[in-house]
């Protein structure tokens, strides 16, 4: 998920700024929210969303909130702007190399485990793995370098990494993959000198995933309230900092229908801030917020 849209054009010289959003145009905001992403936006949220949504007014003319809701609220509306406000209602908190211990892991317990029973096996397979939520790309790239570099060490070892969001705005600076320098900071040393692009003009500061990453990663628009699935089922699924935005029926709702996406034996991460405690699901905890199907 992602931040709001970027800024567009000022106002007119002299217009004013919008008045504030009225509580019952809150609540009938908040109503479509849930219904379309399945978020659920608190009253706390009010004074952000009036922020957020002053840039999609400049950017269409508009005076007042009540016109933006009366705009997309009609058929052109909805199919002009609907992907536009999803934008703005929802949040991101990304970084490389988040939450390292999942990482850490993957590579000394998943990755190792998988390379035995295919060997045990005698099957060639790519190892499939979804970075469902990704935001502006900063996790399925993470993903990357480590899968890349744990392939180059094993022999035989082939994977695939899909990404999804929402968020029509993030996929679109996820696909660019390029990045402020500081951002990258988390990214271990070896990584950065083997995977990472410096701008040739240094006064920008910017960096860019190299093209073997790039290529590693294959990017989706997806909002989870619509139906979704595989032709073939997911080894790994990274949901995480993801499902803290629902309310607990979606959250199971979800957790299982990534459950179905997931093959027995697949491993799925969540984030540290999120837990499944009483939720009915085929998966048993091999790690913190790490689990595993049974069945």
């Amino acid at each position: 998920m992602s931040p709001g849209p970027s800024d567009g054009p000022a106002l007119p010289a002299g217009c004013a700024r919008p008045g504030p959003m009225s509580q019952k145009l809150f609540d009938r905001m908040s109503r479509f929210v849930y219904e379309q992403v399945g978020i659920k936006l608190p009253g706390s949220k009010r004074v952000m969303l009036e922020a957020r949504l002053q840039k999609r007014l400049r950017a269409l003319g508009m005076a007042s909130y009540d016109q933006y809701v009366d705009y997309l609220f009609t058929e052109k509306g909805f199919d002009e702007e609907l992907r536009n406000f999803i934008d703005v209602v929802t949040t991101n908190t990304t970084e490389f190399f988040r939450e390292p211990r999942h990482f850490d892991y993957l590579t000394s317990t998943v990755l190792p485990g998988w390379t035995s029973e295919a060997a045990r096996l005698r099957a060639q397979r790519t190892l499939r793995v979804w970075s469902a939520g990704c935001s502006i790309g900063m996790e399925p790239y993470t993903l990357a370098m480590v899968l890349r570099d744990y392939a180059e060490r094993t022999p035989g070892f082939a994977f695939s990494i899909l990404a999804t969001d929402i968020s029509s705005r993030a996929l679109q600076q996820a696909v660019r993959a390029v990045y402020e320098e500081e951002r990258v900071h988390s990214v271990p040393e070896p990584f950065r000198k083997r995977y990472l692009l410096r701008s040739r003009d240094r006064t920008r500061r910017l960096v860019r995933m190299g093209p073997e990453l790039r290529s590693a990663v294959r990017f989706e628009r997806l909002n989870f309230m619509d139906p979704f699935g595989f032709s073939e089922p997911m080894d790994i699924i990274f949901c995480r900092n993801v499902i803290i935005y629902f309310d607990k029926p979606t959250q199971e709702g979800l957790f299982s229908r990534f459950c179905q996406c997931l093959r027995p034996g697949g491993h799925l991460f969540i984030g540290h801030s999120e837990s499944l405690t009483g939720m009915a699901l085929p998966l048993e905890q091999v790690a913190p917020t790490v689990y595993r199907r049974i069945r």
